[in-house]
């Protein structure tokens, strides 16, 4: 009988062997999620001292705080600074506006009142323009210009010669045709008393002579 073998229970129920029952230890499943949680918690923690030394040591958000915003103008006037200008937006400088003495003009009278087209031609001249034919208008405007004149020239006269001679007759309609001189025509309408007062038509010149103002851009700000 071994020694393990309580008394009166015989060979029966008699315990051989030299084992015995232990208690089970933890599931090791359960000891490496305990061990993750933990090393996460100590990564976090080592973290935020990290970020902490670093604002002490570099001044953190007093650096920011006391450093000024650039304005919105500052940045474009920065970016208009660094970024040079496209030939797209250059503009083309306006076209010199010539003399009235490098102007020639042709007076034609297309109305029914007789002596118009010499009288004008010699004021004209007394103004400083060259005069080249002087007469009646032709059937194409002969009594079928309702305003004051018609200033008729080429295409390349409708910013130069036709805008200075528009200056001595108020409301003249500026026009332009496939011709290839230098030339302009005056023909006068039916609404037509006189040329403008000199006085004003030097004045008028005397504006359009004067260089346009740049226009400032719909984004532009105020700075």
């Amino acid at each position: 009988m071994s020694m393990l073998t309580p008394p009166g229970m015989g060979g029966k129920y008699r315990i051989t062997g030299d084992k015995y029952p232990r208690m089970r230890r933890p599931s090791g499943r359960r000891r490496i999620v305990l061990a993750v949680i933990a090393s996460a918690a100590a990564l976090a923690l080592i973290g935020w001292g990290t970020l902490q030394l670093i604002q002490v040591f570099t001044g953190g958000d007093k650096a920011s705080a006391a450093a000024p915003a650039a304005s919105d103008c500052d940045r474009d006037g920065d970016r208009k600074q660094a970024a040079p200008a496209s030939p797209s937006e250059a503009k083309p400088k306006p076209k010199p506006l010539p003399k009235p003495g490098q102007i020639t003009v042709n007076v034609f009278n297309a109305t029914p009142r007789g002596g118009l087209a010499k009288d004008t031609a010699d004021e004209l001249k007394k103004r400083g323009f060259a005069i080249g034919e002087v007469g009646n208008a032709t059937k194409a405007f002969d009594k079928k210009v309702k305003g004051t004149g018609i200033l008729l020239g080429a295409k390349s006269a409708a910013d130069t010669a036709l805008p200075v001679l528009g200056t001595q007759l108020a409301g003249a309609e500026p026009r332009t045709d496939g011709r290839k001189g230098g030339e302009v025509d005056l023909i006068l309408g039916t609404k037509f008393k006189d040329l403008a007062k000199k006085a004003d038509a030097d004045k008028a010149l005397a504006e359009l002579a004067k260089p346009e103002p740049t226009p400032a851009k719909s984004g532009d700000k105020n700075c």
